[in-house]
Parts: structure tokens; C-alpha cells; sequence
């Protein structure tokens, strides 16, 4: 397994963007001293989003996802994504939403032995890296077939009040009948019968955000769609997401 630190220039952001990258290696094979290679080998790959005030490293860092990945053969890309909640703001050269749901997963595609089939790609995130998981993942649910937001930030749209409004919209009751929300873009895919991913959400209890997390949770089981919760005496912290990564990974289908 290596740990690598890429960096590139993204079109979406108009600038040099980092990420880091669980690869999978071929195993060693210590009688012959050589790497056994697996010809035409193509990894399935989990794209992780970091919370608000975080970056790229916050996951590995703060939890066990390398090890964890690299007993699954598991590829895991993690990429930074600022503040910005993972879509494309008002502001220029902030293309966050294409950056995710396209670019990231083409051009990491092309530097790397991963499967392109959607059965083979997935993405997750933690707090607002959760919201953006379950929003990218629905919107561009024919890359990913496996979506799971931890301690999801879906509070957003909960106040509709210009006070409530966090900066990154012009006007947050007229963002919220977009499909920036959430529910929203589950009902568009629904209505353009689009194949809609596998959801796992997660909340401690202790969390503030819990009660917004139910609410998705039920709003996507009214609609028929395969869903599966965890909750545990945690808050909105590492411990908790610590643990439940690794119940993610051994829900996929790896």
C-alpha cells in the first residue's frame, strides 16, 4: 500500500489543487524478492471528503482508513475541498460540484489502475464532506453506486432565513428548490428514472446534526430507495468517524 501526495492543476478550480491517495501495490513476494504483478489489475476506489475547517489529510490523520484500505485492496482518494460544501458557488473558479463529480474521478482514472465501472466507485464524506457525498453521489449517481455521508452537514436548508444563511448563496430559500438540496436531487434523478446509489448514513447521538440525518434518512425510504442507518453514543467527532469508516468499508461491496 502507498501513501501518495499528488498535486495538479484542475480546470474546474483554476488552480493547483492536492489530494492524497491510499494505492493499493502488488504484493511482495519475499522467495523471488519481486512484486508479484497482476496483469490488467484495476482497483475499486473510494473518493473521501473531509468536514468544514479540514483538508485532504484530516482522514488519515485521524483515523485508520490506511489500514484499513490496504486489507481491502481498497484505492482511496481524498481530496481537499475547502469550505466550500462541494458544489460550485457564486464566486469564479470554484467549480466544486464538477471538480468532484467529473473531473477528480476522470483525471485520477488516468494516473491510476482504477476499475471505471460505477459498481467499482464510490464516495463518502464526514459533516460537510457527508452533505457532499450524498448530494455529488445522488447528481452524479452514474458514477457512483455506493454513497455514505457521516454526521451528514443536511441542517442546511433546515432555517431558510437570510440569517440563517451561511455565505455561500445569494439567497438561500431560492438554493433550496435547486438541487444543491439534497432531496431535491433525489427527486430529479427519481424523475428522470435514473439508477440512484446505495445510501449509508450515520449519526452519533450526541450530535447536533442527528435529527437532520433522520429526517434524510426517512425522506429517502419513503421514496423506496435502499438505505442503511448506524447511530452510537458519539458526537460530531473523530472517534465516532473513526468507527464508522471502517463499518463503510465493510459495507461496500469490495
Amino acid at each position: 500500500m502507498a501513501l501518495l501526495q499528488v498535486n495538479y492543476r484542475s480546470k474546474a478550480l483554476f488552480r493547483i489543487v492536492p489530494m492524497q491517495v491510499i494505492l493499493p501495490v502488488d504484493k511482495f513476494d519475499a522467495d523471488t524478492d519481486r512484486y508479484l504483478q497482476e496483469k490488467d489489475k484495476k482497483y475499486k476506489t473510494l473518493y473521501l471528503l473531509h468536514g468544514l475547517l479540514g483538508n485532504y489529510t484530516d482522514w488519515v490523520s485521524e483515523t485508520r482508513i490506511q489500514k484499513w484500505a490496504e486489507e481491502r485492496s481498497l484505492c482511496v482518494v481524498m481530496p481537499s475541498g475547502d469550505n466550500s460544501f462541494y458544489f460550485k458557488s457564486r464566486t469564479p473558479w470554484n467549480d466544486y460540484e464538477t471538480f468532484i463529480g467529473q473531473e477528480l474521478v476522470e483525471i485520477t482514472r488516468r494516473m491510476f489502475p482504477l476499475s471505471e465501472k460505477r459498481e467499482d466507485t464510490f464516495i463518502a464524506g464526514l459533516s460537510m464532506g457527508g452533505y457532499g457525498a450524498l448530494r455529488n453521489g445522488t447528481v452524479y449517481s452514474d458514477t457512483f453506486s455506493y454513497v455514505a455521508g457521516l454526521s451528514g452537514a443536511l441542517h442546511i436548508f433546515d432555517d431558510l432565513s437570510e440569517e440563517a444563511n451561511i455565505g455561500l448563496f445569494d439567497n438561500l430559500e431560492a438554493a433550496a428548490k435547486t438541487n444543491k438540496n439534497p432531496k431535491v436531487a433525489v427527486e430529479e434523478m427519481l424523475k428522470e428514472k435514473r439508477s440512484l446509489p446505495k445510501y449509508y448514513l450515520a449519526c452519533g447521538r450526541q450530535d447536533d446534526l442527528m435529527r437532520s440525518n433522520q429526517i434524510f434518512r426517512d425522506f429517502l425510504l419513503e421514496r423506496g430507495l435502499e438505505v442503511t442507518w448506524d447511530e452510537a453514543d458519539y458526537g460530531h467527532d473523530w472517534d465516532f468517524w473513526d468507527y464508522e469508516i471502517k463499518k463503510v468499508l465493510d459495507w461496500l461491496p469490495l
